[in-house]
This record gives structure tokens, C-alpha cells and sequence, in this order.
């Protein structure tokens, strides 16, 4: 059974702050919740499908009684990390084409910022033999990083240039984290946190918090909201095969393929692209994977402008992605958001791309170095 055409994004909220040490997480769940509902034209006594993620324990369970949802047919707390909103997203999706529900809520909120809590992995199977070690986040990028340089040549400059443009997108987001434009130079010059990753080549650490609300068909043309139709959705997951992990590739290589056949569209369609940045490296493999060149040539795809929005090779993360605007955590929501804002054509003007009819959103969960949940979403017009 396919997806596509059967689920529709018809509305979308992004919490505009990035520091909130005011409100509690649910409190940003609901925000978003009523504001995704809102913009759909839509409120929580039409929702019978409810998805989230977060930092709350019994999700979705506390946060749907929360909320008054007291008719739901479906929910989801499927956990991989950043890509865990595309892994709902699909889910609902064929949820809604077996008729099992018609407006499924999906919320993410995290205060990554203001309320870090612990984030330490000890608690799962590997935790005994990497956490002893003090592998760390930053560490673990590095390590896929170095090795992709190794294999291909790839540059601390070409990583810039990712950094590049999430700055450039930035300074028309006046929600952003970091509005500043910067270059090629001030990205290197930026002290190393771990060899070969400078402090600019990492995401934000911000609070945040999004939603958006899919329908089926039939309530969608019941809407004046122009909606995003999802075309395709893939997902999958990356182990470490027992150490003999190769670095130089993420689970985009399986969920792309996947995804753009679903679509029936292929990479050289794309009019824009949403991809996690939670590193220069992580975007710079995962448009490898994906399909938007050959497997090394990503950093080379990426210099000189290549992801500058509107006219780049391709436009990409105009809102800043989380190397500038909003990483709390776990940031595939915001991805999202974005790519239905150029569908609908609602981006800042000066990002805007011209006629987008084709967006692609791809997800990394977990760490490159290690074990990571990837998936893909391609998104069309409604009457695609």
C-alpha cells in the first residue's frame, strides 16, 4: 500500500522563541498544537490521531490527556531521534489511507536550552562499552567527518560553505538563534571542538517547539488552507555492524531511494530541500545519500554557494536550519515546517523558491558516528 495522495499537511506552527525558560514543555506542546490547528482552519475536537516526541515521560499518553483529546482512533511515540516527526509522519500517513483516522496532531517540543536534563545514553545496550569511554556527540560527528575527508579529499572550507548558507537564510529569519552572516574564514576561525569540527560547523542548542496537522482527502477539500500532499516516506535505521561500521555514508542511502520511487519524482526534480543539519558533515553525507551527487562530491556540491537560496544548485534550510535558527534536540520538525512553508509559497520572499513544487525532508536520529534513525519525505503541491 502506497501513501501517496492519500495524507495532506494542512497546517503547520513553529513556537517563534528559542530561549523559554518561562513555560514548561507541555505548555509548548499545546502552543503549537492549537496554533497548527488554527492555521488549518481546524481545532483539538477534529483531531483522531495524535503523534509526538519530547522529553516527557508516558508520550502520548500524558500529553493527550493534556490536551482534551479524548477521541483518538490512533498514536504514536516511535522514538528515532531527530528524524522521529518524518517516522510519525509516515506512520499517520498510513494510518489515514487505511481509513483508521483523519486528522492526526503531530507535536515536538524540548528545552534543550533552559532544561538540558540528562542525556546520557549508559541506559541503552552499548552504553557500557562507549559511554565508559567518554564518546560524545561531538566526537562521534568528528570521527565520521575525518574519515570522510580521508576517503574523498572533502575540506574544512567545504564544510564551511554549509555553514554559509544556514547564516545566509538566517538574517531574513528574525526568529533565529544566530541572525549574523558569516564567512568561509570566520567559520575556520572559529575555535576546534573536536578535530576536524570547528564550533561553527555545529548546530545551535536552543529551546523550540512545532507542529503540524494531516489529514486525509476528503477532509482536506473541506479546507480553504492550501495544503502539502505527501508524496512518498521512507525510513530506516544504521547500526554499527559490530564495529565494522563505514562513516562515510548515513541511512539516507536506502530511505531516498526509497522515498523519490514512492514519489515518482527522482533528485534532479527537486526544487527544494529541508536535510538536518545538526553538523556541516551530516548535510554534506546525507546530499550524497540522497541522491544530489555521486558519493564524495558532496563537499564539492556544496562550495561556492551550491545551497544558497533561491538559486543555488539546491536551495536548502532556508529558515537557517539548526546550524542557525532552532536545534532543540531533536530537529526534524522544524525541517518539516520549513518545506511546507516553500510549498505553500509562505517563505521569507527573499528565500522563496520561485514556482517549488518538489520538496524532499530528510531526518538523521542518533549519531553518524554510531547508530542513527534516518527518513525521508518528499512533499508536493496539492494538486501534484
Amino acid at each position: 500500500m502506497s501513501i501517496r495522495g492519500a495524507a495532506y499537511i494542512v497546517g503547520a506552527c513553529e513556537c517563534p522563541d528559542r530561549v523559554i525558560p518561562d513555560r514548561s514543555t507541555a505548555q509548548l506542546h499545546a502552543e503549537v498544537a492549537v496554533g497548527a490547528l488554527a492555521d488549518a482552519g481546524l481545532s483539538l475536537s477534529d483531531v483522531d490521531g495524535f503523534a509526538c516526541t519530547g522529553d516527557l515521560d508516558a508520550l502520548p499518553l500524558a500529553l493527550a490527556e493534556y490536551l482534551g483529546l479524548r477521541r483518538l482512533k490512533y498514536v504514536d511515540s516511535t522514538i528515532t531521534g531527530g528524524s522521529s516527526p518524518l517516522v510519525q509522519l509516515g506512520h499517520a500517513a498510513a494510518a489515514i489511507a487505511r481509513g483508521q483516522c483523519e486528522v492526526v496532531l503531530i507535536s515536538l517540543a524540548q528545552r534543550a536550552r533552559s532544561a538540558p536534563g540528562d542525556r546520557d545514553r549508559g541506559g541503552n545496550p552499548e552504553g557500557p562499552f562507549e559511554e565508559v569511554y567518554g564518546l560524545n556527540t561531538m566526537g562521534s560527528y568528528a570521527l565520521a567527518a575525518a574519515r570522510h575527508m580521508y576517503e574523498f579529499g572533502t575540506t574544512s572550507e567545504q564544510l564551511a560553505w554549509v555553514k554559509v548558507a544556514a547564516s545566509t537564510h538566517a538574517q531574513h529569519n528574525p526568529n533565529a538563534f544566530l541572525q549574523n552572516v558569516v564567512t568561509v574564514e570566520e567559520v575556520l576561525a572559529s575555535p576546534v571542538l573536536s578535530d576536524p569540527l570547528h564550533r561553527l560547523d555545529s548546530c545551535v542548542v536552543t529551546d523550540g517547539a512545532g507542529a503540524v496537522v494531516l489529514v486525509s482527502a476528503a477532509v482536506k477539500d473541506k479546507l480553504s488552507r492550501r495544503a502539502a500532499k505527501v508524496l512518498g516516506q521512507a525510513e530506516t535505521v544504521k547500526g554499527t555492524d559490530n564495529g565494522r561500521i563505514d562513516l562515510t555514508y548515513t541511512g539516507a542511502r536506502w530511505t531516498g531511494l526509497r522515498a523519490f520511487e514512492e514519489a515518482g519524482c527522482a533528485p534532479g526534480d527537486i526544487d527544494y530541500a529541508s536535510i538536518y543539519d545538526s553538523f556541516t558533515i551530516t548535510v554534506i553525507e546525507s546530499i550524497e545519500d540522497l541522491g544530489f551527487c555521486e558519493k564524495g562530491e558532496g563537499g564539492r556540491f556544496v562550495q561556492d554557494g551550491g545551497l544558497i537560496a533561491p538559486y543555488g544548485r539546491l536551495p536548502w534550510n532556508t529558515d537557517g536550519g539548526g546550524l542557525s535558527s532552532n536545534h532543540p534536540g531533536k530537529g526534524g520538525m522544524m525541517r518539516l515546517i520549513e518545506a511546507v512553508r516553500q510549498i505553500r509559497g509562505e517563505a521569507n520572499p527573499a528565500v522563496q523558491v520561485p514556482d517549488c513544487s518538489l520538496a524532499v525532508v530528510h531526518g538523521t536520529g542518533g549519531q553518524l558516528g554510531t547508530r542513527m534513525g534516518s527518513a525521508t519525505v518528499v512533499l508536493g503541491v496539492e494538486d501534484a
